[in-house]
């Protein structure tokens, strides 16, 4: 029903409250159906109504009291009625009718829960969408990231610093498991800008089945000279009228356990005319005690789920496998399909997108290589540090192992992690479901979920080819160390090679005076079981055992003749080699050194482009006598196969490679000339 007058204590102000808090999951959404008239057939409702509006309960004092129903009347139990009465459903805001989310993010694992809400938003939503995000800095990287790689039109991704509003509630006690991330809701009108007027404010744990824009439609209720608007609170002076009351109840509270809904809850007692009820349909919340079935018996047209257990989805409940199961529809969605344009609604494009779209216009798809300029163009969502990781602590000469894969290689983990104890930062190349089952397999192995050094980023699959460089660029980047080793997955280095590098460093600085980079000789065994040699000696006797060879010494031997064997077999000090053509040797560089050239994607030339950068930089190229990496055996990969069958693949390749020279001479100018006997060379299958 449309409010008739204003609230007997707290005025607007007091009803912008519900405005910012619809969607918390407290005491102003839930409810059970209780209406005073009902459709034939037992449907709650009348002509012209979508559903009765219900009157909600909240918990005051532990008991359930009834919400005031805001039509000027006075609430029940104080001397008045809840009226019921069903209300048309209010009209939806106009389709290009900016519509304003507020959500608290803070982590690792509440970066990961907030994707999940915001794909069904997405998914339901005819509306641009301005999202205020209130973050610690852990989650702001993350999202900014994901956000920014995600490149959803109409959607607009704004980020607030949680620290800020710490010494504002740090004097509460509080025990909800939320920490003081849970109470954050008190004080958003104090963060949020000054020319915002109404915002949904929602929990990271709930998951839409419908429309947001049915959501907003429900401030039309708010009509006239009581439209809530957070300038108004403000005027009220909303901080001078909760923080008293929450200092009375903290006198005989030791602590809150619901977090800000206590404090909430306390504020409404005193002022009970400030709670609009709304359908239950709107937050359908689900643990081991709801009474949540009373409300989606009535209806089938729920509009919002909230697991607002701390057992999230393992809450017991008869009809839990339903609603996990739209739940897990949104997780494994492919978030790339959430890319729709909002036809007719003038909106900014996000940054980047004008460009991206201008290069795509101008490809040829009759071109032979059109699917390698494609890719080229792709640009991946990006969820960086996927799973909870401990920076490494600062230390001057530290190395992060730098590494991509796929699914197919997910085995290679827990053995890498056993070869190296020290920081590694993998970047996986992922579908959504697939994302969702790589957390599961990290935390069914007690060597990785004992791991927190070790960082996960998720690049979402997109497009036909392997994008090697691309994946490449994106673990090297979140490195946090001085200095990176790059590596693959499918190698496994000496169990003393972290601290043989670090101990290099040290000696020879290679990011110092003369820039260098470490050469660590590759080796390969074609055994799928054997024993790894435990230090350099056990190498040269499995070496000419014909156990070990060095590395695509049948196929391709070009790539790492240059790290000369021979003199390493009786080597004791570093030595330096020159560069020839398609050198691809692994490397130990510091963590500012150039960048993979994202141009060469699925199979060819990608790391041997690399090393001809570092050459064209300068790094002096020293091998390092006792370390060592084994290359482990393995099936082909897709971008192999095809590399090994097509040639216009492999034509396709050489125009990349003719391009990529180009460049080079553009940048190094005559100092690029030698580059050109590698195009003169047989086809480099790495």
């Amino acid at each position: 029903m449309l409010p008739r007058g204003r609230p007997r204590a707290l005025g607007a102000a007091g009803l912008l409250l519900l405005l910012l808090l619809l969607l918390t999951g407290f005491f102003l959404l839930g409810g059970y159906p209780e209406c005073e008239r009902r459709e034939p057939g037992g449907r709650a409702g009348v002509p012209g109504c979508a559903r009765c509006p219900l009157t909600p309960r909240v918990p005051l004092d532990g008991q359930l009291r009834e919400a005031a129903a805001y039509d000027g009347d006075p609430p029940a139990g104080h001397g008045g009625h809840n009226r019921s009465a069903c209300a048309p459903q209010p009209p939806l805001p106009p389709k290009c009718e900016l519509l304003h989310v507020a959500i608290v993010c803070a982590g690792y694992n509440s970066s990961r829960e907030v994707v999940t809400l915001v794909k069904s938003m997405l998914f339901y939503r005819k509306n641009p969408l301005h999202l205020h995000l209130v973050t610690d800095a852990m989650a702001r990287n993350i999202l900014g990231t994901l956000f920014r790689t995600w490149m959803v039109p109409a959607v607009v991704v704004s980020f607030y610093d949680a620290e800020e509003l710490k010494p504002q509630i740090s004097w509460i006690p509080n025990k909800h498991y939320s920490g003081l991330y849970g109470l954050m809701k008190l004080v958003l009108p104090g963060i949020l800008p000054s020319s915002l007027t109404q915002v949904i404010v929602l929990d990271t744990d709930v998951t839409f089945a419908s429309d947001i824009a049915e959501l907003w439609a429900l401030f039309a209720h708010f009509s006239g000279v009581i439209l809530l608007r957070l300038d108004r609170l403000r005027q009220a002076g909303w901080e001078q009228m909760w923080k008293p009351i929450a200092r009375r109840v903290l006198l005989t509270l030791p602590a809150t356990s619901l977090a800000d809904q206590d404090i909430f809850n306390a504020v409404i007692k005193e002022h009970p005319g400030l709670v609009q009820p709304l359908p239950c349909v709107w937050n359908v919340q689900l643990s081991d005690h709801t009474l949540a079935e009373r409300c989606y018996s009535e209806t089938a047209d729920f509009k919002v789920i909230h697991w607002n257990s701390p057992k999230k989805l393992r809450v017991k409940n008869k009809h839990a496998e339903f609603f996990r199961n739209l739940y897990l529809t949104f997780l494994g969605y492919d978030g790339k399909l959430l890319r729709r344009e909002l036809f007719g609604c003038p909106s900014q494009l996000p940054p980047g997108a004008e460009q991206l779209q201008g290069a795509l216009a101008h490809l040829d798809e009759e071109d032979p290589c059109f699917e390698f300029r494609q890719q080229q163009l792709t640009v991946h969502r990006v969820h960086i540090t996927f799973l909870p990781h401990e920076p490494p602590p600062p230390r001057p000469h530290d190395v992060t192992l730098v590494a991509q894969l796929s699914m197919d290689r997910l085995q290679m983990l827990e053995v890498l992690c056993r070869h190296w104890p020290g920081p590694m930062s993998l970047a996986l190349y992922l579908t959504d479901a697939e994302a969702q089952q790589f957390l599961h397999f990290v935390e069914a192995s007690p060597v990785l979920s004992a791991r927190q050094d070790v960082a996960y980023h998720v690049v979402y699959r997109e497009g036909p080819l392997y994008p090697v460089n691309q994946l490449r660029n994106v673990a090297l980047a979140q490195a946090l160390t001085p200095y990176v080793f790059l590596s693959d997955i499918d190698f496994l280095p000496a169990y003393s090679l972290y601290d043989y590098l670090r101990a290099s460093i040290e000696q020879l600085e290679p990011g110092s005076r003369q820039k260098a980079a470490l050469v660590v000789p590759a080796f390969e065994t074609l055994h799928y079981r054997f024993s790894f040699p435990s230090s350099k000696a056990e190498l040269l006797a499995l070496l000419d055992a014909g156990l070990l060879y060095t590395f695509r010494h049948h196929e391709w031997p070009r790539g790492h003749v240059p790290t000369d064997y021979a003199r390493w077999r009786e080597a004791r000090v570093p030595y330096r080699v020159q560069w020839a053509a398609d050198y691809e040797p692994y490397v130990v560089v510091p963590r500012d050194c150039p960048r993979y050239d994202p141009r060469f994607v699925g199979f060819g030339w990608n790391k041997v482009a690399h090393i001809v950068e570092l050459d064209a930089q300068e790094y002096e190229l020293l091998v390092l006598p006792e370390a060592f990496t084994i290359h482990l055996p393995h099936a082909p990969s897709l971008d192999l196969s095809r590399f090994r069958a097509s040639p216009a693949y492999r034509d396709c390749l050489q125009a990349l490679k003719e391009e990529f020279h180009q460049d080079l001479s553009r940048h190094y100018g005559a100092a690029a000339l030698k580059y050109l006997t590698a195009l003169q060379q047989p086809q480099s299958p790495a």
